[in-house]
């Protein structure tokens, strides 16, 4: 069984680490450190990307509802960062056979005051052509690593090491997975002293034990699945509540400092980045080589070197009828990134999109993000692209 999340990036090895780890302070602080080091700037340890993404905001002193350029194929909890800092979300529509907005549609918003690069599925845009015209027109740059920490950009600079500010989610099926957390990077150093005085809540007790618990229900599940007991198990833990939940409260987005716990997890994370963003490659030329080139996206191609390749995007009308294809044979991928220029769907008419990005609408319902995890073998995506091949045989006729 083949699955895009649910505990996409956790082995066995991970599963012991994490029920065994007795966190000290010092994993916070080699942590801090690290990143400190590898992205140049003040690191701030907190629980969600979203929070890092609001505080980055709140510090950098701009006018209240002044605008922000975000990618217009992105999640609804950056949108929720933004308006909660007190600005407004700019969408930009993206380019033809891409995923990151085009700098053609960029290029008529001189008047943002801030813009949050994403590099959607790890893909790198054009820094080079975003970074001159953001220094033309005086706008600060938020490098969003959720998708992206380890990626590079066409000039060979690592993604991160760009922008004013840097933020990294640490969630479930990220890039850097501890299940949950994330942290800012502060690389300019005029916003670094308007960290003092901000307000940190504290963490409830239940969200430490439902992270902690989670890889090992995940993995249980994953191995149980072709039998009764592991989709039993995933509606009952589902139904109590014990799953921890990526998405969490979407309001009143408050800053939670990282447990310790999920420090060392990030640590170890990250230990294992490269091994797994070499293995994303691998699995992502398979699907390249294989897979009927009308599918597949120009941006993903040309660009899987650079990427972390978190997953593997195409496109094809009848999405719906593939996913459950590929769900009779094991292969379940039906969590779309993303079915809305702001997604999940369901959250659309919460924001303030009023139609911007016509070409991510189109991209929204057509888009398939196949998994490039480390418990995708080359002949598991060797099958998944004969599958898709098949059903694209069939479907033809």
């Amino acid at each position: 069984m083949v699955f895009n999340s649910l505990g996409s990036n956790y082995d066995l090895r991970f599963v012991i680490k994490s029920l065994l780890t007795f966190p000290t302070k010092t994993d916070s602080v080699r942590l801090k450190l690290f990143l400190e080091k590898k992205y140049n700037g003040k690191a701030i340890l907190l629980y969600k990307g979203r929070e890092a993404i609001k505080l980055a905001l709140e510090i950098s002193g701009l006018p209240k509802g002044s605008k922000v350029g975000i990618n217009g194929f992105t999640c609804y909890v950056v949108n929720q960062a933004v308006v909660e800092a007190g600005y407004v979300p700019i969408y930009l529509d993206v380019g033809d056979w891409d995923l990151n907005f085009d700098i053609k549609n960029l290029e008529k918003h001189k008047d943002l005051k801030a813009l949050i690069i994403q590099n959607t599925l790890g893909y790198p845009l054009d820094i080079v052509s975003v970074r001159s015209f953001c220094n033309k027109n005086n706008i600060l740059i938020l490098e969003d690593l959720a998708h992206s920490a380890g990626s590079i950009y066409d000039n060979k600079n690592d993604v991160g090491k760009i922008g004013d500010f840097t933020a990294l989610s640490f969630s479930q099926d990220k890039i850097i997975d501890a299940v949950s957390g994330g942290a800012l990077i502060v690389r300019n150093d005029k916003f670094k002293e308007r960290l003092d005085g901000i307000v940190f809540s504290k963490l409830p007790n239940a969200n430490r034990i439902h992270d902690k618990l989670y890889p090992l229900f995940t993995y249980k599940i994953r191995k149980l699945y072709p039998f009764t007991i592991g989709k039993v198990l995933h509606l009952v833990l589902k139904k109590l509540g014990l799953l921890s939940d990526p998405m969490g409260s979407t309001k009143n987005i408050k800053y939670h400092v990282l447990p310790k716990w999920h420090a060392s997890m990030a640590m170890f994370s990250l230990g294992n980045l490269d091994r797994q963003i070499k293995h994303r490659k691998e699995i992502a030329k398979i699907y390249i080589k294989n897979l009927d080139k009308k599918l597949l996206s120009l941006g993903a191609i040309q660009n899987s070197d650079l990427s972390t390749n978190i997953r593997f995007p195409i496109f094809v009308e009848g999405r719906d009828k593939l996913v459950y294809y590929l769900r009779n044979n094991g292969i379940f991928v039906s969590d779309i990134w993303y079915d809305a220029p702001v997604a999940p769907l369901k959250f659309l008419n919460k924001t303030g999109y009023k139609g911007e990005c016509p070409k991510a609408e189109v991209d929204a319902k057509q888009i398939l993000n196949l998994p490039t995890h480390i418990n995708v073998s080359d002949k598991k995506a060797e099958k998944i692209s004969a599958l898709i091949n098949q059903w694209q045989s069939i479907n033809q006729k």
